[in-house]
């Protein structure tokens, strides 16, 4: 492919490690609260590429192979001073074609969307964001013989094939790259692991993500635990639009600041309708 802009010594290869610095100076540019150490956790998972110029690293944009059918594309960003020069749009066409056939997903901002929906995205439903730290979590009653527990040793194939079920694809490898980094409570009958949710550091603090239950009220205990835990700390949520979740965390004292499009190209995957996903990763990974 060629550059957009000729005028320029602009560049475009494959995203390295050595780029991670380059890469977290851009996100903070454009405030995004993104660390080094999430930028590290994210290209871990995946790969991409950036846009360069004589000034250095200008633009960035990763995706995330989850199985020959299926992936997410994200982290796309383009330097303050160079956007409008089709920076973006190029980053997004190498990612895309990097990516095959696959159906891939994204999280777009408003602003976004229109470049997404050229290259065959559509708009599938919405992610609030939450975050906030004065919050006094209600006491969740459970049904008669479930209970959340500490997650076990050998927790983790199962967690993975809930977060597969409610996916609709494998998520086998962000599951156990996130037990890597992140603490876990399961939902259990019986022996039986009904759902889980994940508590890790994130950007300014810390975030709930995955969440994977049968209902919303299960969905409610697992975060609930979390914040009862946490009370007073920056903690963030990023929860589907039609969860049923927003205005129950926002009277929690979680605002939503922030909701992105979900969006994406392909068929639309199998997902097991006695699960879902409550709380996302993150946007990149879905």
């Amino acid at each position: 492919m060629a550059d957009l802009n000729s005028s320029s010594t602009l560049t475009y290869r494959p995203f390295a490690e050595t780029d991670l610095p380059a890469a977290h100076r851009l996100s903070e540019a454009v405030k995004w609260p993104h660390r080094l150490d999430d930028w590290r956790f994210a290209l871990q998972l995946g790969s991409g590429f950036v846009a360069e110029d004589e000034s250095g690293v200008v633009g960035t944009a990763l995706g995330w192979r989850f199985d020959d059918s299926h992936a997410s594309l994200g982290m796309v960003i383009v330097s303050p001073e160079r956007q409008g020069r089709g920076i973006g749009r190029e980053l997004l066409a190498r990612v895309v074609d990097s990516l095959g056939p696959r159906t891939v997903f994204l999280h777009a901002t408003p602003a976004g969307e229109p470049l997404y929906m050229k290259f065959g995205f559509g708009a599938i439903g919405t992610i609030d964001q939450h975050q906030g730290a004065a919050f006094q979590p209600p006491l969740i009653s459970l049904p008669p013989g479930e209970r959340l527990r500490p997650l076990g040793t050998n927790d983790g194939p199962r967690l993975a094939t809930l977060a597969a079920r409610a996916a609709g694809y494998p998520r086998d490898a962000v599951v156990d790259a996130l037990l890597g980094v992140a603490n876990g409570i399961a939902l259990d009958r019986d022996g039986e692991l009904l759902g889980f949710a994940l508590f890790r550091r994130f950007g300014r603090g810390h975030a709930i993500g995955p969440v994977i239950a049968p209902d919303a009220l299960r969905a409610q205990a697992l975060i609930s635990h979390w914040l009862a835990l946490h009370e007073g700390m920056f903690v963030r949520v990023d929860v589907p639009g039609d969860s049923g979740l927003s205005d129950w965390l926002q009277g929690l004292g979680l605002p939503r600041v922030d909701t992105v499009v979900a969006m994406a190209r392909g068929a639309a995957p199998a997902r097991d309708p006695a699960l879902r996903a409550f709380a996302i990763v993150n946007q990149a990974l879905g």
